[in-house]
């Protein structure tokens, strides 16, 4: 019977795939360089892993750093949001984040799965597609605590998360962080308005 696979090695292994993907990117990612790289090969990646594309999608969900895993844990130590000044202050938080120089340097490989999972969904269209629907219905469901009726209350989360994920994507392509920054802030200015319960 062969033995099952060492729990400690495979985090780490998780842990170096991530950092290689972040330097080399998605496009040319092959197991025989990837496995040099580690000082392995690539018959024991698949031994751990069993697919790339496996591999690859368990490597970015194990990413601790990810603003949605902090908003979780920031939530749950300011409990409920129950009205528009907090939620405003706990976007504030999560925005800050994305200041983290590893978070920023983790974003290109992001938008490079997201594209690839556009084109090739049987490989990594849900890493980048279930993020966002994690966030739209973390919001929704704080928009609804807040009294806003359920349309009302999945419009606005629509509208903050895909509004703030093009203000995090937007830099990337030409580094202005501090005009996004400040656009953050006037998003914020418009849109708090309309969190209020009628």
């Amino acid at each position: 019977m062969p033995r099952p696979p060492d729990p400690a090695k495979r985090h780490d292994l998780l842990d170096q795939v991530r950092e290689y993907m972040i330097r080399n990117g998605l496009a040319d990612l092959s197991l025989r360089p990837l496995a040099r790289a580690l000082g392995t090969s690539d018959r024991m990646l698949l031994y751990y892993f069993g697919t790339k594309e496996r591999m690859v999608a368990e490597a970015l969900a194990l990413d601790e750093r990810r603003p949605l895993l902090r908003a979780r844990s920031l939530l749950g130590a300011a409990g409920a949001l129950r009205d528009p000044a907090g939620l405003r202050g706990f976007m504030e938080e999560v925005w800050q984040q994305y200041s983290d120089p590893d978070l920023r340097a983790a974003i290109p490989l992001y938008l490079e799965i997201m594209v690839t999972g556009l084109l090739r969904p049987d490989r990594y269209g849900p890493v980048m597609r279930d993020a966002l629907t994690e966030w739209k219905g973390l919001f929704t469901s704080v928009f609804r605590e807040m009294g806003l009726p359920e349309a009302r209350a999945r419009t606005e989360a629509v509208l903050l998360v895909d509004a703030s994920f093009g203000l995090v994507v937007g830099p990337v392509g030409d580094g202005g962080w501090d005009e996004a920054d400040a656009a953050f802030r006037v998003l914020l200015d418009r849109l708090e308005p309309g969190w209020r319960a009628t």
